[in-house]
């Protein structure tokens, strides 16, 4: 054979292998794409079925950085560092293979720069060094988190100027990841990468030694010329040495981005899943009703709530009051099962809360909170959202009976028109009474308030009290206040105070009681007549 037909042979299997590489990339991408996709899609099928109140402490930039980043990096392992893989480990192999075929002292000259190599890169990445990685990527969770959430608070942190303090815990996360970054790429890494780089491109150094201790016998034997052709060609196929190592190292980095990644996903799979009943139970009427009920938030160690008891019935407004932290909103959040409670049972119609299907619970429970939420679409849209089958009518009477008719005037488009874009935004105000008039078309017999009115000025307060009167008339209503003068006319008020009970009865009861009420009623009068006085009225 001449050396043409040798190099036919080596053409075709160049070719070979990369079609044969271009196929396994075309199958790995589609793969990938595929899983990454999944991911998302289980993901957020997962989350859906989470307790509402697991997004009170799991912020969405957390979650959607989690999701996000475990699709990117499983997308690049199966897409990218798969094929490399296979690849990585053939070259490897045949390597090996090739470097002991011709001489095998010299092969083994080639390989220590190898084994010192995947010494130090076994250092980098494992033992001790694997859990400071791991913290490097929490810090990275961390940081998108607090990013995410700063952006969100922008036009808040801009109002009250408190630019420099609300950086402070963004600036602290992206401190926190630089050092973890910096102690991994600087502290850990430095000195063993410096280490593989030396050996690894210079792995011809380990040749000149094993070459000049086998020449005197080459010399005596004749075999000097086979001597001088061994060393050209290993001290030529060294330089492949570094390049399948290399291989092996990014290889490396993919299979530990993969395990981060499937850490991340199970973060989010290991949410807890709101448990469904195969017992479905319809409540008899709307009658809201506790008994000892005890919760506890995931990660805490002492009860939101303990032994709560008290009875909503039909057509009745109860209002919940007490000093900050006592377990108002943890009460509110259990009726439309926000959280399920740890002990005892929340019955809506003599039916555990537990034992009703989540839509038509839904449609039993309407609430409207200090923090609602307003989509990026039309006012109708959003409105309609509470009852997808209302016509325009029903909505343009819901916006009516939430006073928001002088709204609709002053709106290029009225109902039609798009919040949040091209400069139509609207005030907090004028939010809450859109919210009111969603709460209003869904007509649920119960009603849950958190405060509605906490960010209104004087006339949106005026005008969310009237649109309170058409969403609560002939309802159950469940009222969270901090402004005592707002839960005068309700037909109990419980006193909530460190997860308990403390009082209940009327206004005037609680007032002859002489109690908790009574001193939080003397404050909160105190506080209404407070003004400042002039400098002449002070003298």
């Amino acid at each position: 054979m001449d050396i043409t037909h040798y190099g036919w042979i080596a053409f075709i299997f160049a070719f070979g292998g990369i079609a044969i590489y271009f196929a396994g990339l075309m199958c790995t991408h589609l793969a990938a794409f595929r899983t990454a996709s999944n991911i998302r899609k289980q993901g957020i099928h997962h989350v859906m079925d989470a307790p509402l109140g697991y997004f009170d402490s799991n912020a969405s930039g957390l979650i959607r950085g989690r999701l996000d980043a475990a699709a990117a990096d499983t997308e690049t392992l199966l897409a990218h560092n798969l094929a490399d893989i296979v690849g990585t480990i053939v070259l490897f192999i045949a390597m090996i293979v090739l470097m002991l075929v011709f001489d095998w002292r010299m092969g083994i000259a080639c390989l220590l720069a190898a084994i010192i190599s995947v010494s130090t890169m076994a250092f980098m990445m494992g033992g001790r060094n694997a859990k400071i990685m791991a913290e490097y990527q929490a810090a990275q969770d961390r940081m998108t988190k607090a990013g995410t959430e700063y952006v969100r608070g922008i036009p808040v942190v801009k109002i009250f100027q408190q630019t420099v303090y609300s950086f402070k815990a963004f600036k602290e996360a992206i401190e926190e990841y630089s050092d973890k970054a910096e102690y991994y790429q600087a502290k850990v890494c430095r000195v063993p990468q410096a280490i593989n780089l030396t050996f690894t491109e210079g792995a011809f150094v380990f040749l000149i030694p094993v070459a000049l201790m086998l020449a005197p016998r080459s010399v005596a034997d004749g075999n000097f010329v086979s001597l001088i052709t061994d060393f050209a060609f290993y001290a030529v196929f060294s330089a492949i040495v570094s390049t399948a190592l290399a291989r092996i190292m990014f290889a490396s980095a993919g299979m530990i981005l993969s395990h981060t990644a499937l850490g991340r996903i199970n973060k989010i799979m290991s949410a807890p899943v709101q448990q469904t009943t195969n017992k479905a139970q319809i409540p008899a009427d709307n009658k809201v009703e506790f008994r000892n009920v005890s919760f506890i938030y995931p990660g805490s160690t002492s009860p939101a709530l303990s032994r709560v008891s008290f009875t909503a019935e039909p057509g009745k407004t109860i209002a919940l009051v007490g000093p900050s932290g006592g377990g108002k909103t943890t009460a509110a959040s259990l009726i439309p099962r926000f959280w399920d409670p740890t002990e005892g049972v929340v019955e809506i119609g003599g039916a555990d809360v537990r034992d009703i299907e989540s839509k038509v619970l839904m449609d039993h429970v309407a609430f409207v909170f200090q923090n609602g939420h307003l989509f990026k679409a039309s006012i109708f849209d959003n409105v309609r959202a509470a009852k997808p089958e209302a016509t325009r009518e029903d909505v343009m009477s819901a916006l009516a009976a939430a006073q928001c008719l002088d709204i609709l005037e002053k709106l290029p488009a009225g109902m039609d028109t798009v919040i949040g874009t091209e400069g139509t935004y609207l005030s907090g105000g004028e939010q809450q009474r859109i919210i009111l008039a969603r709460a209003i078309l869904k007509d649920a017999p119960i009603v849950v308030l958190d405060e509605a009115t906490a960010f209104a000025d004087p006339e949106n307060e005026v005008l969310i009290q009237k649109a309170f009167s058409a969403l609560t008339q002939g309802k159950t209503v469940i009222m969270i206040a901090h402004r005592l003068s707002t839960v005068i006319g309700a037909d109990k008020i419980i006193v909530l105070s460190n997860g308990s009970i403390a009082e209940e009865g009327s206004h005037q009861q609680l007032l002859e009681y002489n109690g908790l009420y009574a001193r939080m009623w003397n404050d909160y009068t105190k506080a209404i007549q407070w003004k400042i006085s002039s400098a002449k009225e002070v003298k």
